[in-house]
């Protein structure tokens, strides 16, 4: 069947409820973390989805005991929250000082059965490693999502990773034969510091990719924008089992992946 990404689903940017804090190390902002039952963006969220007939997953602050996370939680189009994502890595460095927030996530890699579709959901920093995707897909996601927030670097103005974070997200579409959404945060936000202030120029260029890696559909750096595209699941899912990149994998020879220093821990 045919499925329109976008009247099927309704997809932020992350953390999307407020400002993005993570620029600045700052005891006031653990404030913002709620927990995740109850969490009223959520039960919102919830409320919306049912009204509007659209799966939405929902980007927050998790306040879990003493442990906080950057998590999403999946809603269906009914309104029934089918579980949730915690972020697996988490970056540290000028602009995005996200250790100082969030644990590293223990869900581990999840897909969601929604109305529409199983789809793989992941977050920024998780979207960078290959490993992530393929994960998802291998439990059957036929579509992947990544909420984002990314933009300048703080240390260095002529940094602009905005085309390298485009193309790795596009090879995790082709490598793995599947739709690929990222929604990205644009404009500026300026949040005072324990050194002063820091300043980053969210780059936008939310895209939806096909299942070769090209891109579908994009939006630009400086203006918010609504995206559309349309899909054959039926037909991408019988693409990617004649193509033979799941038929061909060899998981005997990969045991090197679960490694830090590239020493097979066979030999």
């Amino acid at each position: 069947m045919d499925y329109n990404l976008w009247s099927s689903w309704l997809f932020c940017q992350e953390l999307f409820e407020g400002f993005y804090f993570c620029q600045a190390q700052r005891e006031d902002f653990f404030k913002r973390a709620k927990p995740y039952k109850g969490h009223p963006t959520i039960m919102r969220m919830q409320k919306l989805a049912k009204e509007l007939g659209v799966v939405i997953p929902v980007s927050f602050f998790e306040e879990a005991n003493n442990a906080h996370y950057n998590s999403i939680a999946i809603i269906d189009a009914d309104g029934t929250d089918l579980g949730l994502y915690r972020k697996s890595h988490i970056p540290d460095g000028p602009g995005y000082q996200e250790k100082f927030y969030f644990n590293p996530g223990d869900t581990g890699f999840k897909v969601f059965q929604t109305k529409f579709a199983k789809i793989g959901v992941a977050i920024c920093w998780d979207q960078w490693f290959p490993e992530a995707a393929r994960a998802m897909v291998l439990q059957g996601a036929e579509i992947l999502f990544y909420p984002t927030a990314i933009g300048s670097e703080p240390q260095d103005e002529g940094l602009d990773s905005r085309d390298h974070w485009k193309r790795v997200m596009q090879g995790h579409a082709g490598a793995n034969l599947v739709p690929l959404v990222a929604s990205n945060r644009v404009g500026k936000e300026l949040i005072h510091t324990e050194h002063g202030k820091s300043e980053i120029t969210f780059y936008g260029n939310s895209f939806i990719a096909g299942p070769a890696g090209e891109i579908v559909t994009s939006a630009d750096d400086k203006e918010e924008a609504v995206l559309v595209a349309e899909f054959d699941l039926d037909k991408i899912k019988s693409q990617r089992h004649s193509w033979g990149v799941f038929r061909d994998r060899r998981p005997d020879l990969y045991k090197v992946l679960l490694t830090f220093d590239g020493k097979n821990p066979t030999l």
